[in-house]
């Protein structure tokens, strides 16, 4: 776990699963997969046999780590963190239970505020109902502290993902279109409450036009929806930094009460 994290929109990040596999072009650049090598190398088990020698991508190996569950119960201090930053907790090789046994925690500790992130919301949506069954709870009333999104790179994401996600039974779902490599021009923005912006960094990342982020910026505003712009990325991100039209935007959704959510 990490504390003082450099991701703009949280506090924290928790990773019961490593290892993941490739989705889509999203993918290319992930810094997961650059951080991994790095933890592999300084002898961190946890990361090991991850990525195959030579390879860009993580090779579909799966590590469940049931040894860090507690980390967020041990914390009484109000957090947001930011679940499995390293991986994807609703990739095929995560086991049902295991999912179940990462969401009985978040339901423990209603003092957190849990973001969960995915390139897999079918799995999210097929799954989670599932979830709440097995921790004796009401999918129609799901836990208020705990926020579901999916990665939204481009259109194709788009078509993809949101309507899988808008099937998940969640407080506030989100979006976060980083990096973002297209234009979304006709975003539906129904039953979704934040909507994250970033662009690519690091060597060879690919190019965001500023008419795509204020094309997303804007119908977020029409619909109501926060929106929180991360980065302009690029070879040097904090060269480029985050301010859009001459200011920052740090817009968060707000967390309803038990008796508002409606799954």
């Amino acid at each position: 776990m990490s504390l003082n994290s450099a991701i703009e929109w949280t506090e924290a990040t928790w990773n019961p699963v490593t290892g993941c596999t490739r989705v889509s072009k999203g993918c290319d650049l992930c810094y997961a997969v650059t951080l991994t090598r790095r933890l592999a190398a300084m002898g961190q088990e946890k990361y090991t046999g991850l990525i195959n020698p030579g390879k860009r991508h993580f090779n579909g190996v799966i590590k469940e780590h049931p040894e860090v569950l507690s980390i967020p119960l041990e914390r009484r201090q109000p957090t947001t963190y930011f679940v499995n930053s390293m991986s994807d907790l609703f990739h095929p090789g995560v086991r049902e239970d295991f999912i179940a046994d990462v969401f009985r925690v978040m339901a423990q500790c209603p003092q957190h505020k849990f973001q969960v992130l995915t390139k897999r919301p079918e799995r999210m949506a097929e799954v989670m109902p599932l979830v709440y069954n097995k921790l004796g709870l009401d999918p129609s009333s799901p836990l208020v502290n705990v926020w579901m999104g999916t990665s939204v790179e481009d259109e194709e994401a788009a078509r993809q993902r949101i309507d899988a996600l808008r099937n998940v039974p969640a407080a506030v779902r989100f979006l976060s279109c980083e990096p973002l490599l297209g234009r979304l021009a006709d975003l539906d923005l129904n039953g979704i409450h934040w909507v994250i912006v970033g662009g690519e960094s690091g060597p060879g990342a690919r190019a965001m036009e500023p008419e795509w982020v204020l094309e997303i910026r804007d119908q977020c505003q029409r619909a109501g929806v926060a929106f929180f712009f991360k980065q302009w990325g690029g070879i040097n991100k904090k060269r480029t930094g985050r301010k859009l039209e001459g200011r920052t935007w740090d817009n968060m959704p707000v967390q309803p009460r038990a008796s508002e959510v409606v799954a």
